[in-house]
């Protein structure tokens, strides 16, 4: 099966012949992905270099003249590293882009910690007005990355993934997904790891919501499956834990609730790995989160 990266370019690379305003900004990261849709629009297909802040600066420059620019490379070199840039550049001066990455939070274990970015969305949370999708199948980024292209100027990120679900879900870039409802508890299953929150919460008496678009967060959905299952929540994020427990607390503000955020932990794991062994270490394959998940939301679910 094709990665969600595999899908970006051929994707994008369409909405360059159908869309003018679209351009496409990369650090040699993925260029060879746009050699063909670069000999097409030479002016539009622009690689920058090993420059992470230039490539940001030189997007927003582009977003000034009236272009819809979608910025590639790896999430620890889009976000992390040229933070100011995306900060004043876009934020500050009132721009919009798609800003795709690629790598995740341990993708490519082997690179180490430099190629490593748990903590993007947390990241992108200190600044305003951007929406962020988290595909969980290569067929989601496709919807999604259409979603944000056509998204006028507005900033968001897309954030890909070499891990995948199964199986896509309908997604439509703003509401969660009922998966399977309960009546002794919410969990939140965030993109790539839905599959172990299904195999994790079989036989509970859980609701699952999938969740592919978490900035801004449906809020509105979370209440209508907390009205059926109650007000216990657990979130399974791909990137650092408890990212959205704001999130949630601010959507049951007036209810009594509890918020259990898993996801990557703080600490560094030094030994490089394979992808399974870091889920593993941090809790996220099916046989950590069934005991975790359970655990907190006791015997009312099943568990």
């Amino acid at each position: 099966m094709d990665t969600m990266r595999d899908r970006f370019a051929p994707v994008v690379s369409r909405l360059l012949d159908e869309d003018p305003r679209v351009a496409v900004v990369l650090a040699e990261i993925g260029k060879d992905a746009f050699t063909e849709a670069a000999a097409r629009h030479p002016e539009r297909v622009v690689n920058v270099g090993i420059r992470e802040q230039l490539l940001v600066g030189a997007a927003a420059g582009m977003a000034l003249t009236g272009l819809r620019p979608v910025v590639h490379t790896f999430a620890s070199f889009l976000v992390e590293r040229p933070f100011e840039q995306v900060k004043l550049d876009f934020g500050h001066q009132g721009t919009g882009a798609v800003l795709v990455s690629a790598a995740a939070s341990y993708d490519w274990p082997a690179g180490g910690f430099t190629h490593m970015a748990p903590g993007d969305v947390a990241l992108l949370d200190t600044l305003d007005g951007w929406t962020v999708h988290v595909p969980g199948h290569p067929d989601e980024a496709g919807t999604l990355l259409r979603h944000a292209v056509a998204a006028g100027d507005d900033r968001v990120y897309v954030r890909l993934s070499a891990q995948s679900n199964r199986r896509a879900r309908p997604v439509d870039g703003e509401r969660f997904v009922t998966v399977r409802e309960g009546r002794s508890g919410v969990v939140i299953a965030v993109g790539p790891l839905l599959d172990a929150v299904l195999d994790a919460t079989e036989g509970m008496d859980a609701a699952v919501l999938y969740a592919t678009t978490v900035r801004p967060f449906d809020a509105a959905g979370l209440r209508r499956a907390a009205g059926a299952a109650g007000t216990d929540v657990v979130l399974v994020e791909p990137y650092l834990a408890g990212t959205s427990t704001a999130t949630v607390n601010d959507a049951l503000a007036d209810l009594p609730h509890r918020v259990l955020g898993l996801g990557v932990g703080r600490r560094e794991l030094r030994r490089y790995g394979t992808v399974e062994e870091h889920t593993a270490a941090h809790g996220l394959d099916a046989r950590s989160l069934r005991e975790r998940i359970g655990g907190f939301l006791g015997a009312r679910a099943g568990a």
